[in-house]
C-alpha cells in the first residue's frame, strides 16, 4: 500500500494536473461527437507523447479515456445516437427521459454513474495489478509464450461476432509487427526491398492509421451533421437521489471491472451485460426501456469500471487488454517504459502516479460535466463534412513531427486505408494491432524458451502456469461453440 501511496506526489505536480484536465476534456468532447472514441482521440495524441514527460502523456490519456466513457452518453441521451460503442446501452432508456424532457436530469445520472464507475475501476487497479506482478515475476520465456497466445486468442475469438475475421485480423497484425529485422539472426523479412521499413513499422503511425484515420473516411463517406435541441434547464439530479443508484453502480462495478480485465471484452459488452443484470434483479422490469434512470445507471458505471481494469494485464503482464491499452502501451514504449513486473521495481513513480491519475481524472470528469454540459452538448453540431478533414490534417502533421518521414505519414495513411476497408467488411480492427504487440512477443518467446531448453517441446507444459494457460487457450473455442449453441437453440 505505500508503494501505492508514493505515486500520489508525482500525479499531483502541475503539468500532471494540467494534462488531466485538458485530457478529461477533450474526451468529453470527443465522446460527445458521435463516431469518434477513446481509441481515435488517443492515436490523434500518440505522435505528440514523444516531447512529453510520462506522467504527462499518461495523465492525458488517462482524462481522455475517462472523460470519453461520459461523453459518449451525451449523444446516445440526447439524440439516441450513442458517442461512443460503450454508450450503446444507455440509448435505451436515455433517450425516453429525454423526450420525456428530463435530459437534464438523464445527463446527470449518467455523469455521477460514469464517475461511480470510473473511481471502483481505479481502485481496482491499485488493488489487484502489485500483486498480480508477483505471480508475473514468476513468468520465464515458456509462460511469456502462452500468455500471447492467449491474448491472441482471446481478442480474437471473442471481440468478434464473427471468429474467423477475428483471428484473420490477428494475423494481420501478427505480420505487421514481424516486419523488419529479426534480431537474432539480423536478416531482414517482410520487408520486400523497402528500405524505409527495414528496421520495423513504428507502433505510433500503424495505431494512428487504424484508428483515427477510418472514422474521418466514414466521415466523408456519408457527412451528416447532428444538431440537439434537448431542454438543459428542466431539473437535475438532486444528491439524495444519487444514493438510490448505490446498488446498481456495486452490481454494474464489480461485471466492469471482471470484463475489463478479460482481454477484448471492452465497454460495450459490459454496459450491455450491467444493463441486463439491473433489468433481471429490478422487481418492475417492464419500467425498463421506457426511460428508467436505472438503465443508464447500470451501463454507464459499467463501461466506465472497465476503464482501469483493462489495464491491469497490460501494466502487470505487458498484454493490452483492449485497443485503448494498447494505444497507452504504445505511449509507455514510446517514453522507454516496458510494461510488465520490471516496470512496477524500475519506475514505480510512474506507474503508481499513472493509477492515481486515473482516479483523480473520475472527479475532474465529474466537475467539467457539471459545469461545461451546454458546451458539449453545442458539439454535436459540428459538421462531420468539416471535422473530417480536421482530423486528416492533424493525423498527418502529428505522424510527420514525430517521425520526420513523409514516408510515414504515407504509410499512415495506407494504415487508414485498410483500416476503413476491414471495417466496412466486417472485420475488427483492435486484433491488428493486439497482434502487432503479441505476436513478436510470442515469437521471441518462443524462441528463447526452444534455445533455453536445447529443443524440447516437453518444455512448453512443464510448468503449473504454462498448464493453466494450455487449458484456457484451449476453453476458448469450447466458450465460442457453447456461445453458438445456445443462440441457435434460443432462436
Amino acid at each position: 500500500m505505500m508503494d501505492v501511496l508514493s505515486g500520489l506526489p508525482h500525479a499531483l505536480v502541475v503539468d500532471s494536473l494540467l494534462a488531466m484536465v485538458v485530457g478529461t476534456a477533450a474526451g468529453i468532447l470527443v465522446g460527445a461527437i458521435p463516431g469518434l472514441t477513446a481509441t481515435l482521440a488517443m492515436a490523434l495524441l500518440l505522435p505528440f507523447t514523444y516531447t512529453m514527460s510520462p506522467l504527462v502523456a499518461l495523465g492525458m490519456m488517462a482524462g481522455i479515456y475517462n472523460g470519453s466513457m461520459y461523453g459518449g452518453a451525451i449523444p446516445a441521451i440526447l439524440m439516441r445516437i450513442p458517442g461512443t460503442p460503450s454508450a450503446v446501452a444507455t440509448t435505451f432508456d436515455g433517450y425516453p427521459l429525454a423526450q420525456a424532457g428530463r435530459a437534464k436530469y438523464a445527463l446527470h445520472v449518467a455523469l455521477v454513474s460514469s464517475t461511480a464507475g470510473s473511481i471502483i475501476s481505479a481502485l481496482a487497479l491499485m488493488i489487484i495489478a502489485p500483486p498480480l506482478v508477483s505471480l508475473a515475476l514468476q513468468f520465464g520465456p515458456t509462460e511469456y509464450f502462452w500468455v500471447a497466445v492467449f491474448g491472441l486468442a482471446s481478442v480474437s475469438l471473442l471481440l468478434a461476432g464473427a471468429p474467423a475475421k477475428g483471428l484473420a485480423s490477428a494475423m494481420i497484425g501478427v505480420a505487421v509487427g514481424l516486419v523488419g529485422m529479426d534480431m537474432m539472426t539480423g536478416s531482414e523479412r517482410l520487408v520486400f526491398g523497402v528500405r524505409h521499413v527495414a528496421g520495423g513499422i513504428d507502433l505510433a503511425v500503424m495505431l494512428t492509421g487504424l484508428f483515427a484515420v477510418p472514422p474521418a473516411l466514414a466521415m466523408l463517406a456519408s457527412p451528416a451533421g447532428g444538431s440537439s435541441r434537448a431542454d438543459l434547464t428542466a431539473v437535475g439530479l438532486r444528491l439524495g437521489e444519487a444514493f438510490t443508484f448505490v446498488r446498481t453502480w456495486i452490481r454494474s462495478g464489480v461485471i466492469g471491472v471482471v470484463i475489463g480485465i478479460m482481454p477484448g471484452a471492452g465497454g460495450n459488452l459490459a454496459g450491455i451485460v450491467s444493463y441486463s443484470e439491473a433489468k433481471r434483479a429490478a422487481k418492475d422490469a417492464s419500467l425498463f426501456g421506457k426511460g428508467d434512470p436505472r438503465g443508464i445507471a447500470a451501463s454507464e458505471c459499467a463501461n466506465n469500471a472497465d476503464n482501469a481494469s483493462s489495464l491491469i494485464p497490460t501494466l502487470a503482464l505487458g498484454v493490452p487488454g483492449n485497443s485503448v491499452a494498447a494505444l497507452m502501451m504504445g505511449a509507455m514504449l514510446i517514453q522507454g517504459l516496458n510494461p510488465g513486473p520490471a516496470l512496477f521495481s524500475q519506475h514505480a513513480d510512474v506507474v503508481y502516479g499513472f493509477m492515481w491519475q486515473m482516479l483523480l481524472t473520475a472527479f475532474m470528469m465529474l466537475a467539467l460535466g457539471l459545469v461545461g454540459a451546454k458546451l458539449f452538448v453545442n458539439m454535436l453540431r459540428i459538421p462531420a463534412a468539416l471535422l473530417a478533414p480536421m482530423i486528416l490534417i492533424i493525423c498527418s502533421l502529428g505522424t510527420y513531427a514525430s517521425t520526420n518521414a513523409m514516408a510515414d505519414v504515407w504509410l499512415m495513411l495506407g494504415f487508414g486505408v485498410l483500416g476503413y476497408v476491414l471495417a466496412r467488411t466486417g472485420y475488427p480492427i483492435a486484433p491488428i494491432v493486439l497482434g502487432a504487440i503479441l505476436g513478436p512477443m510470442a515469437e521471441s518467446s518462443f524462441r528463447q524458451a526452444l534455445l533455453i531448453s536445447r529443443g524440447d517441446p516437453l518444455s512448453f507444459v512443464s510448468s503449473p502456469i504454462s498448464i493453466v494457460l494450455v487449458l484456457a487457450i484451449l476453453a476458448l473455442p469450447l466458450m465460442q461453440l457453447r456461445s453458438r449453441k445456445k443462440d441457435t437453440t434460443s432462436g
